[in-house]
């Protein structure tokens, strides 16, 4: 068995038991199985995100005339939780979302204002900007009535939905504009039990810092009879899992970096493959500690599945320049060959935008969250992720069965058959097996180059920084000052043009 532990204050902030846990993967699994659990609250839901779209269809081409679901509530969200409330007069959403969401997130200012002042009462939007200057609020959390939660890395928000076939040109995935989104690969876990109610003291401690007020705890004895959802089939039962969190610091707390610490203590602990997807791969902490495994004659598999490339092209010098030179640094390292770095394609060719965070060690932890392989994550901006350990065969089992998953998800191959070869031969032999020459599958990943502009990015860390003690939030500035500072222009602005409105 592996030496790997989790050990609360270290790598993880609490050990909570989940009764039922289910990993869901894609968009379509996820807002099927959060809708469910939406309609199912009685009392109290908190959805804490980097961005809402309140627009959004969340079950995309399956609209009546009149724009309901085929449960006759409205499909899209922010008319769904209206509709929600309205029906369950005990019923209390809270959402938090992340404040610069506002000005540069998918979701729009203007949908989230009318959420605020026009939905009913028991809908309460609040925005989130207790970070210092340039960090976000990043976690994805949904928590039931205490009883049920989803962690993961998907948002609700524009182009976040797609299917595990990933179809190019699926009309599903059409965006307010007429363009159809890029096939977007995305994972979350859902629970049910303690780590649920230990998901909601971790979201009610983010609402209380980013609005200096306190949510209400659920009642007790709640009903909570149906919440699991429909669908969503049961892969661990009983089993502990660990909820780790990344936070910079403030001035009455210090910084928390458990995140780092469970990704270097499971890659240290691994023997034989370590599994990641993640929107990035720019870590200094994670390559010297990928790269030390490479240089151990006995050490492990290890596989990186990335997006191609970014989605805007400042992104992707800032970001893939500085992948880049840290995939040269371990590919030179790599003197046993059992270091790769892919990235999915459809059978059209088109790059497949990998934004799930997972992480697979060995078939004995599944984890998944957040929280990217970057420096951000690692020691910048507020994260969390839930992870378990494998307590029995059968546990061991389905997390063998969820990482075949996702490889033959990327291959477009049978699911059985690459769990086959990768029991008999590993992860890498499977991958080269079931790859093609064509366009489908996984493809490793050219260096990017470099130019002035990625250089000067890649070296000064601009748009992937980490949080320096040395800059320990001295002044007491915060993303929350400035937002509430431009609030403040603007209204100063309309204030003079109506005293002095202009002469024509």
């Amino acid at each position: 068995m592996t030496s790997l532990s989790f050990v609360e204050d270290r790598n993880c902030w609490r050990v909570a038991q989940a009764d039922a846990l289910a990993l869901i993967v894609d968009g379509e699994d996820y807002f099927k199985a959060l809708r469910h659990a939406l309609k199912a609250a009685r009392n109290l839901v908190v959805m804490i995100g980097w961005d809402f779209d309140f627009e959004i269809e969340m079950l995309p081409g399956d609209s009546d005339g009149d724009g309901n679901a085929p449960d006759g509530l409205p499909n899209a969200v922010g008319p769904f939780l209206d509709a929600l409330v309205e029906r369950r007069p005990d019923l209390d959403i809270y959402l938090l979302k992340w404040s610069g969401g506002a000005l540069i997130a998918p979701g729009r200012a203007i949908p989230a204002l009318k959420i605020k002042l026009m939905s009913p009462e028991q809908i309460h939007l609040a925005f989130d900007g207790r970070h210092p200057i340039g960090a976000c609020h990043h976690q994805k959390i949904v928590v039931v009535d205490d009883a049920l939660a989803f962690c993961g890395g998907i948002d609700v928000t524009a182009g976040r939905w797609d299917t595990r076939a990933h179809r190019p040109g699926d009309p599903r995935r059409r965006q307010r504009s007429g363009e159809i989104a890029q096939p977007w690969h995305d994972a979350a876990a859902v629970m049910s039990g303690p780590a649920a109610a230990a998901l909601g003291a971790l979201a009610r401690d983010r609402w209380e810092r980013a609005t200096d007020g306190p949510l209400p705890e659920p009642v007790p004895d709640a009903v909570t009879a149906g919440l699991w959802p429909d669908g969503v089939s049961v892969q661990f039962s009983a089993v502990p899992v660990a909820i780790a969190r990344t936070s910079p610091p403030e001035q009455d707390t210090p910084a928390v970096a458990e995140i780092e610490r469970l990704y270097l203590d499971s890659i240290a602990a691994a023997r034989d493959c370590v599994y990641l997807e993640s929107q990035y791969f720019a870590s200094n902490s994670i390559t010297r500690a990928v790269r030390a495994r490479l240089g151990d004659p006995d050490g492990p598999e290890i596989v990186v599945v990335n997006p191609e490339g970014a989605q805007t092209a400042l992104e992707d010098a800032a970001m893939h320049v500085t992948r880049s030179r840290m995939m040269q640094e371990l590919q030179a390292a790599d003197r046993f060959g059992r270091f790769r770095l892919l990235a999915p394609f459809n059978e059209a060719g088109e790059a497949i935008y990998v934004h799930a965070k997972v992480l697979i060690m060995d078939d004995v932890m599944l984890r998944v969250g957040s929280s990217n392989i970057d420096r951000r994550s690692m020691g910048f901006d507020t994260e969390a992720d839930v992870a378990l350990l494998a307590q029995t065969a059968e546990d061991r089992a389905r997390i063998r069965a969820i990482r075949a998953g996702l490889v033959a998800e990327h291959l477009g191959a049978d699911i059985d058959a690459v769990a086959a070869t990768i029991d008999r031969s590993g992860v890498i032999a499977a991958i080269e097996a079931f790859g093609s020459p064509g366009l489908r599958g996984l493809k490793p990943l050219p260096p990017r180059k470099e130019g002035v502009i990625g250089a000067f990015l890649a070296r000064s860390r601009l748009f992937d920084p980490r949080y320096m003690r040395s800059a320990r939030s001295r002044l007491g500035l915060t993303n929350r000052h400035l937002f509430l500072g431009l609030g403040a222009l603007v209204a100063a602005g309309v204030l003079l043009s109506r005293r002095n409105p202009p002469k024509g």
